[in-house]
């Protein structure tokens, strides 16, 4: 009776903590639909021009994220050992390097606006509405940060409601921003009504404008909630360096901002191989990535649920309850992601339809997501497994592990597949895919043998 009750409270407690950020993946997905949807209704061209730069985008906001993971560690764990003052100065410390990363990133992506997209080898025909597209989205670098830094902080303390609040607010400000922005004043109907839209006209540097405005409100919204917390506020605490803090947080940062942007270069490497296979490729690619973002999203909703309840695990010193939460989180992550993939397999042409009218995309795409479907259970336990290894501290083995897997297998398989046999996007995503099983595989065994575990006593050296 007691293990049936102990099953019931773990279950309810995942279930309480992963539903907002469920929801709020879900939003954020339904937003990049709709952007995706609207700017792909102006054309390919349009379409290319926005993907151009996707995978720099990914650098970036993933290696802000990274840095936010040293600080969820960190919360999470105090918090779980009782300890509120310790999370609240780590929420200070939070602020500092907000502050740091915000300017940095600003002044470094809007200096080189003009060049990424060469260098991901976008063409000419889209090189200058790319470079535009770069430049706006990037002006609200500061506000961005804080959006996504003080999002996890709220997550590490176990608060998933308020980033869903806030974030909902941003999605509705990008929808409303883009209809008003991307197309020019025109005539639509409603229930048999016609009415005027009013519209800017201003195409691909209008969806950029829309989502930069939705990123300032988005930072705003988050700072202000977390400075009001209850649990976390840094309100009275300095933010002046302190070592005591930033030294256990950066241990688990590097890493795991190192696996970031290794795999996130990684990735643009990997994009400008695909950029080069011309317009077509690149719109199918950027379309059938931003259709399959939807179904990974119990993968990646739930990994922040198993980083908090980890960490929280760790902190409480609960062998037993660790052991439980991760055991379920992964039957829970296998169930989820097998429905996900299935769907996905089922209706792949429809979404590619939803993006593009263009028949040559539209069947490429089509292809690469019926291929990739049928893993994306095995990548969802290693999206979970990176979620419970980041939550203890352990993010050198997935530093290593994302790092053979992208450059060992995606990428060199990449290039001899499209440099050496000619062959096109399909060859491209069947290496990611073995990407992807590799690394499941990788993680599983490391959890499996159980030295990820700093409760473990064995592992006491592994801790923070």
């Amino acid at each position: 009776m007691e293990q049936a009750f102990s099953r019931k409270a773990a279950l309810k407690t995942i279930v309480l903590l992963a539903w907002p950020t469920v929801v709020e993946q879900i939003l954020q997905t339904a937003v990049q639909y709709v952007d995706s949807a609207m700017v792909g209704r102006l054309g390919a061209h349009a379409t290319a021009a926005v993907g151009a730069t996707t995978t720099v985008n990914w650098l970036v906001g993933s290696s802000i994220s990274a840095l936010s993971i040293g600080f969820l560690a960190y919360i999470s764990r105090e918090l779980g050992a009782k300890h509120p003052e310790n999370a609240k100065r780590a929420t200070a410390q939070a602020t500092l390097i907000t502050l740091i990363t915000g300017i940095l990133f600003t002044i470094l992506a809007l200096s080189l606006s003009g060049r990424i997209p060469r260098w991901m080898h976008a063409g000419e025909d889209i090189l200058h509405d790319a470079s535009v597209y770069f430049f706006i989205l990037y002006t609200p670098m500061l506000f961005r940060c804080a959006n996504i830094i003080f999002g996890t902080c709220l997550r590490a303390a176990g608060d998933t409601r308020t980033p869903l609040f806030v974030n909902t607010g941003v999605n509705l400000i990008n929808i409303v921003l883009n209809y008003l922005l991307i197309y020019p004043t025109r005539s639509v109907s409603l229930l048999g009504l016609s009415m005027t839209m009013p519209g800017a006209g201003l195409g691909v540097s209008g969806a950029a404008i829309a989502s930069a405005i939705a990123f300032v409100f988005g930072g705003l919204g988050m700072t202000v909630m977390v400075f009001r917390h209850p649990t976390i506020s840094p309100r009275g605490y300095s933010m002046r360096p302190d070592g005591s803090i930033l030294r256990p947080c950066m241990k688990v940062a590097i890493p795991c901002a190192l696996q970031r942007f290794g795999t996130s270069f990684g990735y643009v490497a990997f994009a400008s191989m695909i950029n080069a296979l011309g317009t077509t490729a690149i719109a199918a690619h950027s379309i059938a990535n931003t259709a399959e973002s939807a179904f990974y999203i119990p993968g990646y909703g739930m990994q922040t649920a198993a980083a908090t309840l980890a960490g929280n695990c760790y902190g409480a010193r609960d062998p037993h309850r660790m052991k439980r939460i991760c055991r379920m989180m992964i039957l829970l992550e296998v169930i989820l992601m097998t429905l996900s993939g299935a769907a996905l397999l089922v209706s792949a042409t429809m979404l590619m339809k939803v993006f593009t009218s263009d028949a040559a995309v539209i069947a490429l795409g089509a292809t690469v997501l019926r291929m990739v479907a049928v893993t994306e259970p095995i990548y969802g336990i290693a999206v979970i497994l990176e979620g419970i290894f980041q939550g203890v501290g352990d993010t050198r083995s997935t530093f290593v592990f994302n790092l053979i897997g992208m450059w060992g297998v995606r990428i060199l398989g990449t290039f001899i597949c499209l440099n050496i046999f000619g062959l096109g996007l399909t060859a491209a995503w069947a290496c990611m895919i073995a990407h992807n099983i590799i690394l499941g595989a990788l993680l599983s065994v490391r959890f499996i043998r159980g030295r990820w575990n700093p409760l473990n006593r064995n592992n006491a050296a592994e801790s923070f």
